[in-house]
């Protein structure tokens, strides 16, 4: 379901928001006694003593709060278990390669001022927000209140995880001025075009056209700027390479196939050991060698330091390589179509006469 809500007219005084909450009848969704939960009292005791919020007013905004069971469903079943192959046809299709064209030809100079900003190319920018939300038409359905209490209260495995991320939440609703009973994500919270979790909003989000806001949902000028920022945030290197292919041979290999998505062993020593790389790079760049699963058997590649990058967004080394095949097939697609269009332009045919 497309999630479009404009989140300025979410936006609330806060006292105003809280005084309308005293008129809302109370249903606890969480639990029945939710007060009485101890995890959700040592939450909002952390909340208060940390955060200076208001005991009783955190405990009515959270009895508002619904337990979603599909979402423990679906964070059990994600989609980074596939095998590459699988997962690789979800977001390497024509309507996403064709639709990161039209996103990039729609917004060329904000990307272009993004690069300038923080060296990272369209292309990337692009396929971030084509894999995250096919270009903004998926953001999300559930509440992000839903969401991160769901996961923080009743998916013990990554309990802490997800109520640092509710705690990061309704720190950036006060921040922002948000009701927080209104922003719509992922079942797992994320957020806006660029799903990013709550945390990560307030880290990297950038107010990028300097309207005095930063809004992820429908800002294309915040969403295109605050994915720059965290690429370059989180160590992307301009005009350098993310990844290439590669070869093994022998047994060697499997040596330096260690499974640590982040470049620690240098070319060289891959190619002692039997690694051949397709690219021509130093030597002493340090790089990680990845196996992908194809319906056809293995195939390798060395990420490096902006393949790297990628995975600071979703850890998952299938999720960098989606997002890095469909940049590049997103760029190819927009260059043949750009040198077709000169090639039938009438100046174009005049000037070869």
């Amino acid at each position: 379901m497309t999630n479009n809500t404009n989140l300025t007219h979410a936006k609330v005084r806060p006292l105003a928001f809280l005084a309308a909450l005293l008129f809302v009848p109370i249903q606890p969704a969480l639990a029945d006694g939710i007060a009485l939960r101890p995890e959700v009292r040592q939450f909002v005791d952390d909340m208060v003593t940390r955060n200076n919020f208001n005991r009783d007013e955190l405990i009515m905004l959270l009895s508002q709060a619904e337990t979603r069971p599909e979402i423990i469903a679906a964070i059990t079943k994600p989609a980074e278990a596939k095998p590459w192959f699988q997962y690789r046809q979800i977001f390497l299709n024509e309507a996403r390669i064709r639709g990161g064209v039209e996103f990039w030809d729609k917004h060329t100079d904000l990307l272009a001022r993004a690069q300038s900003a923080y060296g990272v190319p369209p292309e990337i920018i692009t396929a971030i927000i084509g894999v995250e939300t096919g270009y903004g038409k998926r953001t999300g359905s559930y509440r992000v209140l839903d969401a991160l209490s769901t996961l923080g209260f009743d998916y013990p495995p990554r309990s802490k995880f997800f109520l640092g991320e509710l705690e990061n939440f309704l720190l950036m609703a006060r921040e922002e001025k948000l009701d927080p009973l209104v922003p719509q994500g992922s079942y797992a919270g994320a957020m806006g075009m660029p799903q990013f979790m709550p945390s990560s909003f307030r880290r990297y989000a950038v107010d990028f056209d300097a309207d005095g806001s930063r809004d992820l949902w429908n800002n294309v000028a915040d969403v295109i700027g605050s994915v720059g920022y965290y690429f370059f945030a989180n160590g992307w290197q301009p005009d350098q390479p993310v990844a290439s292919r590669a070869k093994v041979d022998g047994e060697n290999f499997k040596a330096v196939l260690t499974g640590n998505i982040k470049p620690s062993i240098s070319l060289g020593k891959l190619k002692e050991n039997g690694v051949t790389i397709e690219d021509t790079l130093a030597d002493d760049q340090p790089g990680a060698l990845l196996e992908f699963q194809t319906e056809t058997g293995p195939e390798y590649w060395v990420g490096l330091q902006n393949f790297y990058a990628i995975t600071r967004y979703n850890r998952s080394p299938l999720y960098a390589m989606a997002v890095y095949q469909l940049s590049q097939e997103i760029r190819a697609l927009r260059k043949a179509r750009r040198v077709s269009d000169n090639s039938a332009s009438p100046l174009t045919a005049n000037a070869k006469d």
